[in-house]
C-alpha cells in the first residue's frame, strides 16, 4: 500500500474530546469541555423552531447568508468600534475552529513560522502544521501570565508571519491588558506581520479587566484577522456558527478557503440566530453578571478544599494547581481524577509547549447545581491521591 500523509505523524485525538469520551463512559461530571449545560436564550429557540418549519433548508450563500451577515456587522460594529461592510469584511464558518484554520490558510504558506503564546488552546499548533507551517512558542509566565516582550520579537526574527493571540484566554482565562496589546502591535507592525486572534469569549470578561479587540488598535486592523463565533455568547456550541472578520483583501481569500473546505454553515440555523445578534446591551449585561457568579460560586468551594488556582479574568476556566499531589502525569491524575473522584478535566500539559504537569483545567459553565455536585465530589479528592 502506500504511504499516507505524514503531516499527521504527531497528531493524536484531541485530548479535550478525549476527557470528554472517558467521562461519559464513567458517568463523571463534565468540567474539561467547555460547553454549558443549560438551554441557549428561549429567543434564539422559538427562532430555531420556526426556522425548522419555515426554512431556509438550501444551502445559504457560500459566505454567509445575507441576513446573518447584516445582523453580525450591525452588532460587532457596536462591541468593536469599526465599520464594517457585510459583503466586503465578514466571512461565515462552521464555527471559529473553522474560523481559524481559515484564516491560517489564507495567510500561511508551507514553511512560514507562525507564533503561539504558550499556554494555548491546542488546535493553533495543529492548524499551523496542518498549513505546512512551523510553530514558535512564546511562554506566558505564571502567576500573572505576562510575555516577554523580547522573546516575542525573537519570535518575529526568527520568521514569524503572525501571531495567533487568544484573548480572552483560553485555558488560562488571561485578558490582555491595552498596554500589552499595544507592545504586541508595535512589533507586529515593525516586522510587518499580522495578527490571528481567537475572541470567542470576548464577552465573558470579570471586572475590572476589560476586552480590547487586536483590531480596534489604531493601524491595525489591516494586520487582524479576528476570529470568533457565537457559541459561547449564546451558549450554542452544537451549532457551529462562527465568523471571520478581516480587510476586503484577506476576506477574498477566506472566502475561496471556506467555499472548498465546508461550503457554508447550516442556513436554518444562522436565520435563527440572528434575533441573538440583535440583542441589546441588558443581554451581555446579564451575561456578565450570570458567569461572574458562577466563577465567584466555583473558586469559593475550590477555596474551600484548599485547591490552589489562578484566578481567571475572563472565559470560564480555572487552572487548578496538584503538584501537592505528587503524581508525575497529569494525564494519569485526570483520568483518575474521573475513574475514582467523578470529575473531568484536562490535563495542563496538553497547553503547554513547556514541560509542564502540575495543572488540571475545569471549567464552571455549567449550572449552580452542577458547580455544587462537582465541588461535593472535590471535597473528598485526597481520599484518592
Amino acid at each position: 500500500m502506500l504511504e499516507l500523509s505524514h503531516r499527521l505523524d504527531g497528531f493524536q485525538e484531541s485530548t479535550i474530546r478525549k476527557m470528554t469520551r472517558i467521562s461519559n463512559q464513567y458517568g463523571a461530571i463534565n468540567l474539561s469541555q467547555g460547553f454549558p449545560d443549560f438551554a441557549p436564550p428561549p429567543e434564539i429557540l422559538e427562532e430555531l423552531q420556526r426556522a425548522a418549519i419555515e426554512g431556509p433548508h438550501q444551502y445559504a450563500i457560500t459566505w454567509g447568508a445575507q441576513d446573518f451577515r447584516e445582523a453580525l456587522a450591525e452588532k460587532q460594529e457596536r462591541f468593536m468600534g469599526l465599520k464594517l461592510d457585510p459583503n466586503e469584511n465578514i466571512v461565515v464558518t462552521c464555527g471559529s475552529t473553522e474560523a481559524m484554520m481559515t484564516a491560517m490558510m489564507s495567510i500561511c504558506e508551507r514553511g512560514d513560522k507562525v507564533a503561539i503564546f504558550s499556554p494555548f488552546y491546542e488546535n493553533y499548533a495543529a492548524d499551523t502544521i496542518l498549513c505546512g507551517a512551523q510553530p514558535i512558542y512564546i511562554p506566558l509566565k505564571p502567576p500573572t501570565f505576562d510575555f516577554d516582550r523580547e522573546a516575542l520579537e525573537d519570535a518575529f526574527k526568527a520568521g514569524a508571519k503572525a501571531l495567533v493571540l487568544c484573548n480572552p484566554s483560553n485555558p488560562i482565562g488571561k485578558v490582555f491588558t491595552r498596554e500589552e496589546l499595544l507592545d504586541i502591535a508595535k512589533i507586529v507592525e515593525k516586522y510587518d506581520a499580522y495578527v490571528i486572534t481567537d475572541e470567542v469569549y470576548e464577552h465573558i470578561v470579570y471586572a475590572p479587566h476589560k476586552h480590547t479587540y487586536f483590531a480596534s488598535l489604531p493601524e491595525m486592523f489591516e494586520r487582524t484577522i479576528s476570529c470568533s463565533s457565537l457559541s459561547k455568547t449564546y451558549s450554542i456550541t452544537g451549532w457551529r456558527l462562527g465568523y471571520v472578520i478581516a480587510p476586503k483583501e484577506i476576506i477574498n481569500q477566506c472566502k475561496k478557503v471556506h467555499d472548498f473546505l465546508t461550503v457554508g454553515a447550516a442556513a436554518p440555523l444562522q436565520r435563527a440566530a440572528i434575533v441573538g445578534l440583535k440583542f441589546g446591551d441588558d443581554y451581555y449585561n446579564e451575561l456578565t453578571r450570570m458567569y461572574t457568579e458562577k466563577r465567584e460560586l466555583f473558586l469559593n468551594g475550590l477555596d474551600q478544599i484548599g485547591l490552589r488556582y489562578f484566578k481567571p479574568e475572563g472565559a470560564y476556566y480555572v487552572m487548578v494547581d496538584i503538584s501537592e499531589f505528587g503524581i508525575a502525569s497529569d494525564n494519569e491524575f485526570a483520568e483518575k481524577l474521573i475513574k475514582e473522584v467523578g470529575v473531568a478535566g484536562v490535563p495542563g500539559s496538553s497547553f503547554f509547549k513547556e514541560d509542564v504537569n502540575q495543572y488540571i483545567r475545569l471549567h464552571y459553565a455549567k449550572k449552580p447545581q452542577t458547580l455544587e455536585k462537582a465541588l461535593e465530589k472535590l471535597q473528598h479528592i485526597r481520599k484518592h491521591f
